[in-house]
């Protein structure tokens, strides 16, 4: 069983999106968990409007808004979860028909697996959100004409390459690994305690994730080439904690044997 996090934030109309693209998947064998860090009671009943089609078991946890707390409304989206491995992707992603059976495919034991994203250009996206453009039925030729047309950032990572080896190459690379599209076995999120709810405010809480996991020992196998998701865009969030969230980042990177999160995922649990 794969337990997708899908965490969200005041934007009902990406949302529907998100899990539109997630309610055709080839692979059918995973659950739902909806992460809501805090939307307001008329964005929360239009999430929960999207969840009741849902052709596969979905569940919702919610806090309310006290700021960016990405980190503990994941936490306790994992607590409710009932997979082995773990899928983190935003709300205000797209995800391809294939999306699950490739991260299926790709999850190995003792790794993590980050995949790339495709952003949307600001204008594209209102025009995604105005008319709910289905993107996750679309070609390659379609993404191919949107690149040409600047409303989109990249077409490489629509290629499908059969990469082996290769993937393994980097297993202690932290850079880049973000849980807007992040598999990783669910042992191995409890073994780090999870997310650190020390990292308020936007930045860097899934760094510290990855970073924590390698020292533990788990590698990274590269998902690029083979599980994109279609980013909508947004604004920045308030970076007002950036340098704080930084420096602690900086300061467990230099401690290989910092490993648990501080204050994580374990308050949830039984």
């Amino acid at each position: 069983m794969i337990s997708v996090i899908v965490t969200t934030y005041n934007w009902p109309e990406a949302l529907t999106l998100c899990l539109g693209s997630l309610y055709v998947q080839q692979d059918s064998r995973f659950e739902i968990i909806i992460a809501d860090d805090g939307s307001n009671a008329n964005n929360l009943a239009l999430n929960k409007a999207c969840c009741e089609n849902s052709p596969v078991d979905i569940h919702y946890a919610y806090h309310e808004d006290s700021g960016f707390r990405a980190g503990t409304i994941r936490n306790k989206a994992v607590a409710l979860s009932r997979g082995e491995y773990l899928l983190f992707i935003d709300g205000d992603c797209v995800l391809l028909p294939d999306f699950i059976a490739k991260h299926r495919r790709l999850a190995a034991m003792g790794y993590f697996v980050p995949g790339n994203r495709v952003l949307l250009s600001p204008k594209f996206t209102q025009e995604v959100i105005g008319q709910q453009l289905s993107l996750h039925y679309q070609p390659f030729y379609y993404f191919l004409f949107l690149r040409l047309q600047n409303k989109i950032n990249r077409v490489s990572a629509f290629l499908q390459l059969p990469l082996g080896f290769l993937r393994q190459l980097q297993p202690k690379k932290w850079q880049k690994a973000m849980t807007c599209n992040l598999g990783v076995w669910k042992n191995d999120f409890l073994a780090v305690n999870g997310f650190d709810e020390l990292f308020e405010g936007w930045g860097y809480e899934d760094s510290d994730l990855v970073i924590r996991l390698i020292h533990a020992g788990v590698k990274r196998k590269e998902g690029r080439f083979a599980v994109p998701v279609l980013h909508l865009w947004h604004p920045q969030n308030d970076r007002q904690q950036h340098d704080k969230n930084f420096q602690r980042l900086q300061e467990r990177l230099d401690q290989p044997d910092f490993i648990s999160a501080k204050q994580g995922i374990s308050q949830y649990l039984e």
